[in-house]
């Protein structure tokens, strides 16, 4: 077996396609997965990547040798495969095959429960890779596989949250990025007649010949914001590979952040739930959580990363929760992430109140974000250490949740966090005042780089 420990992230299992896993660990993962969750029923979907396919097949292999049946629902999105396991009873854990954002050279595994809540490092996936290292798995009767499409029911789901009446006559261009939202994206618009979609890179093609399919990028968001020039669109759409992420841009042609987008969301599902709770991770904006009360609902701070925040959201029942990469939760997908839902509850919102994209999210523009910084930083705990030790005393409260963060009297704060795959801090920070952002910013930056 060709193996690399590495692979093993916090969140998921990822590596480069020939090198860092073969089929053979393929296989044994399979057959990990059943050993761990004692699964009957597992459902197994792919994205668009050339090596997707007979990844599968190995895993779809594993699992049925190792006695339990697959449920074959084929070429999806993430949010696609999120509801085939949460939203049947039969269907005990699931596994995805894809690599999310990552370029053409890598793939990987999103392995989850049956309640869709994922399987990270910490959180099972260090028992799946002594369980695929031992490969000492039992001769048991072989499992049988069913490929369906659960896209009806997926589209029931939607619009049963957000029907298509609801959304009135506007102009969208939506960029795929050649990933799988190019599956769900047609079925969604052909319920939408008032809508007029302008299609940028519908085809699923795994080598991403257009451009990487990452909408936190900001080059990854020209080829949009120039289309929607062109067509005059209300608002433009991007995704990301297997489509758990997701990027706006208003119709002034600037990019919403990902915090913003949370603002907006809140303020919409919190006028049909009043009083439900809100989650943002530790680099979220002051102006979403002052929003948040605003509305007369509370929120709960969570540390970076799907497999990380979706027991909070589900622990405190949260209407929706966000974090800076994109993903977005809802307590009406079991706390997984659904972009299409995002979609449909932006243009809802923009149609009920008549009231244009860039007007929606200025509440949610109150202070001055640097965006995230990465520093190389061979010693990462130390340097948070020294950070803290030299800023702690000057904050109004200090979280050591995941990473630092430091809040001071007047608004401003400052977070760094060690990277979970990289040898990198990331650093954010925001202020009242650009000149107060730019002077903070640039005082962590220096003591991170003085060492």
């Amino acid at each position: 077996m060709n193996y690399n420990p590495s692979i093993f992230k916090a969140y998921d299992i990822r590596g480069l396609v020939g090198k860092d896993f073969d089929l053979e660990f393929c296989e044994r993962l399979g057959r990990a997965f059943v050993a761990h969750t004692g699964a009957k029923v597992v459902v197994l979907g792919r994205d668009m990547r050339g090596s997707s396919l007979e990844y599968q097949a190995a895993v779809a292999r594993g699992v049925m040798k190792q006695g339990a049946d697959v449920i074959d629902i084929g070429l999806v999105s993430t949010p696609m495969f999120y509801f085939a396991v949460a939203n049947y009873d039969l269907h005990d854990g699931g596994i995805m095959v894809t690599a999310s954002h990552n370029p053409a050279e890598y793939n990987g595994f999103k392995p989850v429960r049956g309640d869709a809540l994922p399987i990270g490092r910490d959180s099972g996936g260090l028992e799946l890779e002594k369980l695929v290292i031992a490969d000492d798995f039992p001769e048991v009767p072989e499992g049988n596989l069913v490929e369906t499409d659960i896209t009806e029911d997926y589209l029931d789901q939607l619009f049963g949250l957000v029907a298509p009446d609801e959304i009135g006559d506007l102009t969208v261009v939506a960029d795929a990025g050649n990933g799988t939202s190019g599956i769900s994206l047609p079925e969604v618009f052909r319920e939408l007649p008032g809508v007029k979609v302008h299609k940028l890179y519908w085809e699923p093609d795994g080598s991403f010949p257009n451009h990487e399919a990452n909408p936190l990028k900001e080059e990854t968001l020209e080829a949009l914001k120039k289309k929607m020039k062109q067509v005059r669109a209300d608002v433009g759409f991007a995704f990301d590979g297997d489509s758990d992420r997701i990027g706006l841009v208003d119709e002034a042609g600037r990019t919403v952040t990902a915090f913003e987008i949370l603002g907006l969301l809140a303020s919409a599902l919190l006028k049909e739930e009043p009083g439900r709770m809100v989650t943002c991770d530790v680099r979220c904006s002051n102006a979403v959580l002052e929003a948040v009360r605003e509305m007369g609902s509370e929120y709960v701070i969570t540390p970076v990363g799907h497999a990380l925040i979706k027991p909070y959201v589900r622990k405190h029942e949260a209407v929706v929760g966000g974090e800076l990469s994109g993903h977005f939760y809802f307590g009406r997908f079991g706390g997984a992430e659904n972009t299409d839902y995002v979609m449909l509850l932006v243009m809802k919102l923009m149609t009920e109140t008549g009231k244009p994209l860039s007007e929606l999210v200025a509440p949610f523009r109150r202070y001055h974000h640097s965006g995230e910084i990465n520093f190389e930083v061979a010693d990462k705990k130390g340097m948070m250490d020294s950070l803290l030790a030299a800023c702690k005393d000057s904050a109004k409260e200090v979280s050591m949740l995941d990473g630092i963060r430091l809040d001071f009297a007047d608004g401003s704060w400052f977070g760094v966090r060690a990277s979970n795959t990289e040898p990198l801090l990331r650093l954010n920070v925001e202020a009242r005042t650009p000149e107060r952002m730019a002077a903070l910013r640039d005082e962590i930056a220096a003591r991170i780089k003085g060492g």
